[in-house]
């Protein structure tokens, strides 16, 4: 008999059929509260899956390549070098710039170096009184050349170290004020991005369809009468990053351009254009100020009437411009639209069900014009 009952149990189990029953309860405050909560999913649904998160949509993120072309001309007259042109393949530093691009605007030139004899700049370590305090073949790591071992006279009061160097040594502790190319804030750079979508076979340029050769000779950048126009003034683009391009230049620094390519592209191709912001990426940091600005040394080799190798090195400021692209596209897709909506359906069951038990922690007795259903047969009851 044991054997049996455990086989009918199986059996039903297996092959019954189960229907819900539903209780319809008239209770205001219940019904009310029930509403509510279904109006708030679908409103969270609506307003932040849809609209704000756009999770019916499946995206990709953007590839894109950049190349830029700077134009301008300054006209400088100093008192070691006099009058002098100074073009793009002079102060545009790589002149093939990608990504990334550097405009001089403050110089410090050390003309005629030959490798020589010379004294070491002043300093804690580099001054002498007598031979003894030189080491031959010695070098500071932040001297200019090996020691010879003797001790020279720097200037009237001051000895120094000799060393063997390119000299004359280098002197960096006077900037030249104002930046002496400060007029490079009024040069411009063509900046050409091409973008791809690759998983909606999507591609784009900040080249817009209405921009053509005349169009371009004669816009320059402006955030409300030319916000599509690819030229930009290097002053311009410094100022809406909140600094001042006279103070900048003096040392240099780092400006990001950043391109947005953030696209909804189930709406036509011509809505999804570039949106260009600017931004300082150094750290300038008034507690903090050591190693301002942006800087580096080269140096422009000759040789001299006695065929000696000689050079002009060039301590140079500049402001460095990095082009920084990013981007999200979106296009409706079935399947997120699917697992979200199953998602939704899934949570709203699940807080009826909470705030049944919530309300209900074992089936209540049936009140006077309450009734339940069944999915097979219907049936009314009142106490």
């Amino acid at each position: 008999m044991g054997c049996k009952n455990c086989c009918s149990i199986c059996l039903q189990c297996l092959f019954g059929y189960e229907t819900n029953v539903m209780l319809v309860i008239n209770n205001k405050g219940v019904g009310a509260l029930f509403r509510l909560i279904q109006f708030l999913i679908i409103a969270y649904v609506a307003v932040y899956v849809c609209w704000i998160q756009r999770a019916y949509q499946d995206t990709d993120s953007v590839i894109s390549s950049v190349s830029t072309k700077v134009k301008g001309n300054i006209l400088t007259n100093t008192s070691i070098e006099g009058v002098h042109v100074w073009d793009v393949p002079e102060y545009v530093i790589p002149p093939q710039g990608e990504k990334s691009f550097l405009v001089l605007t403050n110089v410090i030139q050390t003309p005629g170096q030959t490798q020589s004899k010379c004294p070491e700049i002043p300093s804690l370590v580099t001054k002498c009184e007598s031979d003894s305090d030189c080491i031959e073949g010695h070098t500071e790591v932040h001297g200019n050349g090996v020691q010879t071992g003797h001790c020279v006279q720097y200037s009237d009061t001051i000895k120094t170290c000799e060393v063997q160097a390119w000299c004359p040594l280098e002197n960096d502790t006077i900037i030249p004020k104002p930046a002496l190319l400060g007029a490079a804030e009024h040069f411009t750079v063509l900046i050409k991005n091409n973008i791809q979508y690759p998983k909606f076979s999507f591609r784009k340029r900040n080249l817009l369809h209405h921009i053509n050769s005349t169009y371009l000779k004669n816009c320059t950048f402006d955030r409300k009468t030319d916000p599509h126009c690819p030229i930009f003034r290097l002053g311009h683009m410094v100022t809406e990053a909140g600094e001042d391009f006279s103070i900048m230049a003096l040392k240099g620094g780092i400006i990001g351009i950043f391109i947005d390519w953030n696209c909804d592209l189930d709406f036509p191709e011509r809505f999804c254009i570039p949106k260009y912001s600017f931004s300082r990426l150094d750290n300038k940091n008034p507690e903090n100020n050591i190693a301002p600005g942006y800087n580096f040394r080269f140096a422009k080799y000759y040789k001299n009437n006695k065929s000696i190798e000689t050079r002009t090195l060039i301590k140079a400021f500049g402001i460095r411009f990095d082009v920084i692209v990013f981007g999200m596209a979106g296009k409706f897709n079935i399947v997120p639209t699917i697992v979200n909506l199953g998602a939704t359906l899934a949570f709203l069951s699940l807080v009826i069900k909470c705030l049944w038990h919530n309300h209900f922690h074992v089936v209540p007795e049936l009140l006077p014009g309450d009734c339940y259903f069944s999915m097979e047969t219907t049936s009314y009851g009142t106490p």
